[in-house]
């Protein structure tokens, strides 16, 4: 008998990039997350709603399925799980350990293949494409490898699914593609899919009080020399906030002697 179809989302709680100041970055190059409001990333919640509606197709079948979601961040991320809650999630966990800080996409993916591994068995896991705090868009790709699970990128929309296999649409730059494969496996799902759902006012008032787990670096059982900075090879020297703003307007025609104006002053002041 086919165990439970376990439906998986890796999400991540981000500084809201829209509000970076001085003291957003650490000595030793790492954020410092605590001096910036934290948001639950704008692609994770995309990925969150495609586990949900994959969720629904799947029960179809007469089989029981869930929707877990992991993060991995400080105690203060298990806000997003409870949001994720909040939304239509049966249930998520947190992962935090101080030996986590600094990690980079290697250690990070390292980290979350552990805990998705901690969970005995899976068969489908959701992310967004990427992170508004990196926008590197490896940690999933990287997952899928240490997980050893093929991987579609850039979904867009779920064709078909059933407990062996996915049909996605993924949306690239010249044109529209299909693809399947088969479970278990790995998506990152694009901004451009459907939003996610809104709060059911049920579920807050069943879920607001849940405790959330919280797991620690032990509980993953890892090779702690691939954690956190000593697992990271990649360096951030420097970050900052670039606000382009001006406060004068010009007007420009519309036919393209205008348009080619327009791009080569923006080009001319370093703004393309």
């Amino acid at each position: 008998m086919k165990k439970e179809f376990q439906i998986v989302v890796l999400a991540k709680q981000v500084p809201d990039t829209k509000n970076v100041g001085k003291d957003a970055m650490n000595a030793d190059g790492t954020i410092n997350r605590a001096a910036l409001p934290a948001i639950f990333n704008p692609d994770d919640m995309k990925a969150l709603e495609m586990a949900l509606m994959c969720r629904d197709i799947i029960k179809k079948e007469n089989v029981d399925v869930k929707v877990t979601v992991i993060t991995m961040g400080p105690p203060r991320a298990n806000e997003i799980i409870r949001e994720a809650l909040y939304r239509g999630a049966d249930d998520g966990f947190v992962v935090s350990d101080k030996r986590f800080a600094g990690s980079d996409t290697l250690a990070t993916s390292y980290a979350l293949s552990m805990a998705i591994k901690k969970l005995g068995h899976y068969d489908i896991v959701f992310t967004g494409r990427q992170a508004i705090d990196g926008d590197t868009a490896q940690v999933g790709p990287q997952t899928a490898e240490k997980l050893g699970v093929p991987q579609i990128t850039y979904a867009d929309e779920i064709i078909a699914a059933s407990t062996d296999a996915i049909r996605l649409k993924r949306v690239l730059q010249h044109g529209i593609e299909v693809v399947e494969t088969k479970l278990p496996s790995l998506v990152t799902v694009h901004g451009n899919a459907k939003d996610c759902r809104s709060r059911h006012a049920h579920l807050v008032i069943k879920k607001k009080n849940t405790e959330i787990p919280m797991l620690t670096a032990d509980d993953l059982n890892p090779d702690f020399e691939r954690l956190g900075l000593k697992g990271s090879p990649t360096k951030v020297k420097n970050i900052e906030n670039v606000v382009l703003a001006k406060k004068e307007s010009i007007a420009i025609s519309s036919d393209d002697e205008g348009i080619k104006g327009l791009v080569e002053d923006l080009t001319a002041a370093h703004i393309f």
